[in-house]
Parts: C-alpha cells; structure tokens; sequence
C-alpha cells in the first residue's frame, strides 16, 4: 500500500502540538479537526427525482439556447457544428437549476459610462402531445446579483439568519426559500402548457457582470420537455419562442475544445443536462465516548475524508461538454440526522479541507437549518477552505440519544467537501488555540528577520565640485575679499578611511583657493 506523510496535529493536555506521522491514504486527515481520528461514511440516499440544470456555459456572452430536452440538436456558436440535445421528457415530479454570469462580447455593454447591456434568460416549456398539461409548483425562487447582493466583508463566519437574507448572493437566497419550502411571490403557482404549445415559465432580466440563479420544485399531470434561453431584453414570449426556434447555442461554451480530457476525468466542467435527485437523506447513530464524530456532509472522489463515501448523483442524460455526473449537486436538499449518546457539552462544527497548491478561498456561503430537542435555528455560514466553524453548541443529556438534524440546499456560492463534527468543545477551541500560536510564532520569526538583517545603506554619491577660474585683479582694486566664500562640504563620517582621505584633501584645496 502506498504511503504518504501528512502533518497531523496531536492531542496533549490543554495545548496541540505540530506533529507528523505516517498513515494510509483513506484515513489520511484531509482538516485539522479531525487529526487522528477516523471520519464515518453517511451512505445516504438520494431520491429520483429529475432536475435540469442549466448551468454550462456558466458565462453567457451572447443570445442563443442554453440547454433544451427536446429531441433534435443546436448548432454551437464556437464550433458552427450541431451539438445533441440532452433529450429527455419529464412527466410527474420534477426540479430546475438555473445558474448563470452574463459578460457580453461587446464590452461597450459592460457598463461604466454607458448603459449596461441586459440579457434576458427564460425557461420554456414544451408540450408535444394533443392534451394540456398543467405544471403546478410547491416552491422555487429566481435572483439576481442585482436583486440579491454579496457582501463578503459581513457575511463570513456563522451568523443567525434574518426573515429576508438578499443580501447573501442569489445563490443562497434561492437556496434559503427553498430551504423554508417557500415559493416566491414573483414566481407563478401553476402554468398551463397548451397542445402542442409552449409557456415561459419564468423569466428573469440579468444586467451585465450580473449573475442569475434559479431553483425550482414542481409536478406536472403530463409529459413535456424544458428549455433555458438567453435573449436581448424582452418580456416578448414570441421573442424568446424565436430564440429556441432558431437553433443556435448561446456563446461561451468553453470547454468544446476539451471534450475528450471531460471524458477521462481530467477536466470537471460544469453540469448541462438532467440530473437524478434533488435531496439527499442520511441517517447516522454514533456513542460520543468512543470519541468525536466526523461524517462527509459533502464528499466527492477527491474529499470524502477517508469514508470512500461519494454523495454524487448520476445525470440521465448530458451535453458533450457537460460534466459526466453531478459533482456540486447544486439545488439538492441534505437531510442529515445525528443520533449522539453522549454528555456535556459539545460543538456541532463545519469544516472545508486544506487544497495543497492552492490560495485561501471562499469555499461555502449558504444557509444551514439545525434541529434539537430545544427548537431550531437558522444561520449563515461563510467558510474559507482550511477552516472549522462552530455552528452551534450542543448540551448532550446523558442516559438517552440526541437527535441532532442537519437540513441545507446546496448553494451555487459553494465547493464541495464539507465536513460535519460533533466535538468536545475543548477540541476545536484547542485547534484555534494552536492555529494562533502558530501565526505569533510567524509574526515573532518575521520581526527577528527585520531586525538581523538590516540593508546596508550605500554611500551617497562624491559630489563633483566645479573648477573654479581666478582671474586677476583689476588695476587698482583690492585683493581683499568682500564677499563670503562659499559654504564647505560637508564632513561625513564613513567606515572607508579613502573615502575619508579624498574628502579631507577636496576640502584642503577648496581652503587654498579661498585664500584661507
């Protein structure tokens, strides 16, 4: 077996100390937190049901079919070639994601002083049959950038969450409505496709340098296909209807040049196509004195934190340059419930791992809900990788099991491989504690760096003294000076005795020709 070498933090009193030792791959600790200890595989569940995502080409330059499940094909704008639908009917239950940036070709559309160009992206429906069919929604939200606001410099860390969180970036507010089962007021309860027709379901104009995200959960009484579209501004169904008809992708799809590394792995693009489930359920017992729980609350083949348990679910049907199966799992709802036998007081902790190579960077800003035997609580979570959060305190009573549930939608704003902990609380304050000690001590080491070594300042340059012409007395004047002679140069004291040799001698002369 192979086996690699992993800096590992070690448990001593009340201090953690840096230590390094050698363990197997699978049980290799992926965070801090879980320094020797084994995380438990979750083996969830996830449901049936078929979503479309939209979300490849995640950057629209241009008007043009984003993705349609009706049979036929499109031609890419890259390439001038046709491209096959990811074909596929729904009939029943059924999910959309939606999650798009809008940087047009044209830069004059960006803004600044000119007008920022706006992009219009619908999802149409489609009914081939000879019956109506009636779509009906149970909840789902549509945002933008615009409507929904990021603002980092607030929201890292975990915060309660307010009634209306719009200032968390689109994709958590749509995410937190869904969470809260709740339809949008701006989005219609039903749609009625007629025979052989189409509908816009919904609609949404995004500005340039703007992101759009949409999630939708609904169930139809009959068979129809879906369709997601970029147009010039218009609320002109007729306008959009021409867009699909045209058959033409909208630009951006920049990984058609790299099809055969998506094929072999190499490269993760984003999702176009259906995916299946749209929630995820897991259910896990653990006795907290046999020592702290870890479970991937998100995992992939990368970060399953040694479990080998992948939370992916599989796509039924994909365009060429879509991801091959749902990584991220965008829109899907995670139910995870802990039932802990334990006492005293603990931490419910949230943890992203350390990405060797790579720059601190946000990865997870979305909403959690948490239940106990007390009630429930919201809150907001902005996690850079490498960090644990503490997402609550958990008062465990001894004798009987605590039931701790997990709920969230997977947000857009996230990166999968997440880690979920019940802690003593000592544990993580003791990593925090350690994570201090170790910046003071950098801190210290740079300060005796600046102090021991000290840059030399160089010499400053001899000034160079012009030669000066003496010219004889007039007749009948005198020889005696009647204004000052000029200033001397001043002496400066250097460790180089030439140096100090050729000023003295430049200073000597200077004196002769005074007259001094």
């Amino acid at each position: 077996m192979t086996r690699s070498r992993v800096p590992i933090l070690v448990l001593a009193g009340v201090s953690v100390v840096a230590a390094e030792m050698v363990i197997a791959p699978t049980a290799s600790a992926y965070v801090a937190l879980m320094a020797g200890q084994r995380a438990r595989a979750l083996n969830g569940n996830f449901n049936n049901v078929p979503v479309l995502h939209s979300n490849q080409p995640e950057i629209v330059t241009g008007p043009g079919i984003l993705v349609n499940t009706a049979a036929g094909s499109a031609i890419a704008a890259e390439t001038k070639r046709p491209l096959r639908n990811p074909g596929y009917t729904f009939n029943g239950e059924f999910g959309v994601h939606m999650h798009h940036k809008y940087y047009p070709d044209d830069r004059s559309k960006l803004g600044g002083r000119r007008a920022r160009g706006l992009l219009t992206l619908a999802l149409i429906a489609s009914n081939p049959g000879g019956s109506p069919v009636t779509l009906k929604f149970d909840r789902g939200s549509v945002k933008n950038s615009f409507q929904a606001p990021y603002h980092p410099n607030n929201l890292m860390g975990v915060k309660p969450l307010g009634k209306r969180p719009w200032n968390t970036g689109p994709g958590d507010a749509t995410a937190v409505q869904m969470l809260r089962n709740e339809l949008d007021r701006q989005l219609p309860s039903s749609v009625v496709i007629p025979p052989g027709g189409r509908k816009v379901v919904v609609s949404t104009v995004l500005p340039a340098r703007g992101i759009a995200n949409g999630l939708l959960r609904g169930r139809s009484d009959g068979p129809f296909s879906l369709a997601v579209v970029a147009a010039e501004e218009t609320k002109n169904e007729a306008e959009l209807f021409s867009v699909l008809n045209a058959g033409r992708l909208a630009p951006g799809r920049i990984y058609l040049n790299r099809i055969r590394e998506i094929q072999m792995g190499r490269v993760f693009s984003r999702v176009a196509g259906v995916a299946l489930g749209d929630a995820y359920r897991a259910s896990i017992s653990h006795d907290l004195q046999q020592g702290a729980l870890h479970v991937p609350l998100t995992s992939t083949a990368r970060h399953n934190f040694g479990t080998r348990d992948v939370q992916v679910n599989q796509l039924a049907t994909r365009m060429v340059d879509s991801a091959l199966n749902n990584i991220g799992t965008y829109g899907v709802r995670y139910d995870v419930t802990l039932n802990l036998v334990g006492s005293g007081a603990h931490q419910l902790v949230m943890s992203h791992p350390v990405v060797s190579g790579k720059k601190t960077f946000t990865a997870f800003r979305g909403s959690i809900r948490i239940e106990t035997k007390e009630g429930y609580r919201e809150v907001h979570v902005g996690l850079r990788s490498g960090e644990s959060l503490a997402l609550t305190d958990l008062n465990l009573v001894p004798g009987q099991t605590n039931a701790v549930k997990v709920s969230l939608v997977y947000p857009a704003d996230a990166t999968p491989g997440h880690l979920l902990s019940v802690v003593p609380v000592q544990q993580l304050a003791m990593l925090h504690r350690s994570k201090e000690q170790q910046r003071e001590a950098r801190e210290r080491l740079d300060q005796q760096k600046d102090r021991t070594v000290q840059p030399k300042t160089p010499p400053p340059p001899i000034k160079s003294v012009p030669a000066l012409t003496i010219a004889p007395p007039a007749a009948g004047t005198s020889t005696m000076r009647t204004t000052p002679p000029p200033p001397l140069l001043p002496v400066i004291p250097q460790q180089n005795q030439g140096y100090d040799n050729a000023i003295r001698r430049q200073q000597e002369w200077l004196r002769q020709l005074q007259g001094r």
